[in-house]
């Protein structure tokens, strides 16, 4: 169903990964899309082949979403591209993880410039876009699970997280006024390139069946709630924390089936 028939989309960190999930999963739903990744990035024409492949139109604008110049190059390029931006996927993705006690001070800012501040520049451009061409927007940043918990190794994307987590809502709030809805969504462990990277290929064949959905999530997984939270369906929620995840985030309370309960319930 085309459910974002006639719309226009801008995904950041559309190369790979989850940003490549939602800008495959707009298209599909009808949206046409301007991709975007770091001007070095290998993947980007490769998402817009495939976009492309499935009859939508997309315009590919390299750009560095880490500096409020490279964000103003890229939303001023997209308006210029297909002149009005309906839709905006906030996927910034940089994670480094280590140690808090060795963590350098370097890697730290780099990470809440990427993770957070980059989302702030680029909500604040496109709601200003949106803004003045009268257009009931949707926009919505991708968050992770590691937003209300604080996972060890990861100081500064727990961080950054977090702080998007309550950024987005407050922009929820004040964008309200305009019918712009603002949201969150949390994925899990997803299946991505960065994640093999770092824990390895082997190792996440060996844990994904230990997890409660028996498997890794998908990009497409995470595609599937931002369609749906960029479309009319989703109209009266706004300021919302849609968590993706299969339960990850509940796997320590599940207990074996057929184990002691503890009691009734």
């Amino acid at each position: 169903m085309d459910i974002l028939k006639g719309k226009q989309a801008l995904v950041t960190g559309a190369g790979r990964g989850i940003g490549k999930g939602c800008a495959l999963e707009l298209a599909r739903k009808g949206a046409n899309v301007v991709v975007n990744d770091r001007p070095e990035s290998q993947d980007l024409e490769g998402t817009a082949s495939e976009i492309r492949a499935l009859g939508r139109d997309c315009t590919v604008i390299a750009a560095d979403v880490f500096s409020r110049a490279g964000c103003e190059k890229l939303v001023e390029q997209a308006i210029q591209g297909v002149h009005r931006l309906d839709i905006l996927i906030s996927n910034p993705a940089v994670s480094i993880r280590g140690g808090f006690l060795d963590y350098s001070p370097d890697d730290f800012q780099h990470v809440i410039n990427g993770a957070l501040v980059s989302g702030f520049h680029m909500s604040q451009l496109v709601a200003r876009h949106m803004v003045e061409q009268g257009t009931k927007g949707k926009i919505v940043f991708i968050s992770s699970v590691h937003a209300p918990r604080p996972y060890a190794l990861n100081v500064a994307y727990n961080a950054a997280k977090a702080g998007l987590n309550n950024m987005a809502r407050t922009i929820a709030v004040e964008l309200a006024r305009h019918r712009i809805n603002v949201n969150i969504i949390e994925p899990g462990w997803i299946d991505t390139p960065a994640e093999h990277a770092y824990f390895g290929s082997d190792k996440l064949a060996k844990d994904a069946p230990k997890l409660p959905w028996g498997r890794l999530g998908t990009p497409q997984d995470i595609g599937r709630a931002a369609a749906f939270l960029a479309s009319e369906e989703a109209d009266y929620i706004s300021g919302t924390v849609v968590r993706v995840d299969g339960a990850y985030a509940l796997r320590d309370c599940i207990e074996e089936v057929g184990g002691d309960q503890g009691g009734s319930h």
